[in-house]
């Protein structure tokens, strides 16, 4: 077993469950918000943000991306009209 500290942020993936997990802070978590549907932020007891976990995640970030590669597409589009 490493004694060697992971660097933070960290992100991780439970496959089984579909939770992409990114750690911001190893700080105990005091709070957490939903900021959008599957979407959780968590809190540290100052407020701050030291964490994000996303559920159906696979399904979550592929609707990003496509989001985000259309916006662009279109954009390029226009400036060629």
């Amino acid at each position: 077993m490493s004694n060697i500290k992971q660097q933070l942020p960290q992100i991780n993936y439970f496959k089984e469950e579909d939770i992409l997990h990114l750690l911001i802070s190893e700080e105990p978590e005091s709070a957490s918000i939903e900021i959008s549907p599957n979407v959780t932020a968590e809190l540290n007891a100052a407020g701050e943000l030291i964490g994000v976990e996303i559920l159906n995640a696979s399904n979550y970030i592929r609707d990003c991306i496509l989001e985000s590669v259309q916006g662009k597409l279109l954009n390029l589009v226009r400036s060629k009209v």
